[in-house]
């Protein structure tokens, strides 16, 4: 394998083969027809955006390939319970076993434990893997842009909106974008963070800004790490991010998420209560 990305996308089919023959298609049906409603991610990060308040989806993830163990203390209702105290506008949980030691139950656990919006933070490559994100769940699915070809993401995102779920497609640069913006879905999530090689650079959704209709909704993903990050991002009318690293190596995640988006010009009360 030349790349992290290739890796994980090999590990991931077997999976979800292997997930087939555990769990068939037939009870992820029944359990989706006893799951909760959908929770309407992406409305809850547009109300945000519109009044100008940063959106945030707070991320609860235990680990990483490139930084190993982030958080040792790892419960993810008490984490999820933090975010939404301190005025995160949505959760995002990793569900990947292998490389980012998550877990569906860990997604389940932290959308009991909360009334936020939760992304299902996976390597989505099957229609299997929509059909159990709903079964757990989920209110978004992501698609990695880098990982489909378009007319697979087409396939999955309209599977997912068939479900009630938004999706969240995440592209890395600008050879991506004309195939993220065949999808409907207004979320464009911009990765700073190059998964071929795991370096992060902040001007990666700068630059391709200009190149982004302005109906679409931009999520700047990775990098994210002190207020001087945030303030250049809202300069550039960047509003919504998605932070999982520098709150997961806090002991307060949700005091970490109140230090890093707390703005003078935004009510703290307003920001808590939005």
């Amino acid at each position: 394998m030349n790349n992290v990305l290739e890796k994980i996308l090999v590990t991931k089919a077997e999976e979800v083969r292997l997930s087939r023959h555990s769990v068939p298609v037939s009870l992820l049906e029944d359990r989706i027809l006893a799951a909760p409603a959908p929770r309407g991610f992406s409305k809850a990060l547009q109300d945000r955006y519109h009044r100008q308040i940063p959106a945030v989806i707070a991320e609860i993830k235990k680990a990483s390939p490139s930084k190993g163990i982030l958080r040792e203390d790892f419960d993810p209702a008490e984490i999820a319970r933090s975010y939404e105290r301190a005025g995160a506008t949505c959760l995002s949980v990793l569900t990947d076993r292998q490389y980012f030691q998550g877990s569906p139950a860990y997604l389940e656990m932290a959308r009991s434990a909360s009334v936020l919006p939760v992304l299902r933070k996976d390597f989505i490559v099957d229609s299997y893997q929509v059909l159990e994100a709903r079964a757990i769940g989920s209110d978004c699915i992501l698609l990695i842009a880098s990982a489909l070809d378009t007319s697979h993401m087409l396939e999955l995102e309209a599977q997912a909106n068939e479900l009630g779920m938004d999706v969240l497609v995440e592209i890395h640069g600008y050879h991506e974008l004309d195939a993220a913006l065949r999808l409907c879905t207004p979320l464009i999530g911009i990765n700073n963070r190059d998964l071929q090689t795991f370096e992060t650079k902040l001007e990666t959704t700068i630059n391709l800004l200009p190149e982004i209709p302005s109906e679409r909704l931009v999520v700047t993903e990775s990098g994210i790490l002190n207020r001087e990050h945030v303030k250049n991002m809202l300069e550039n009318n960047v509003r919504a991010f998605l932070v999982g690293e520098a709150f997961m190596r806090s002991p307060d995640p949700g005091a970490a998420l109140l230090a890093l988006f707390y703005d003078e010009s935004v009510d703290s009360g307003e920001l808590l209560n939005g």
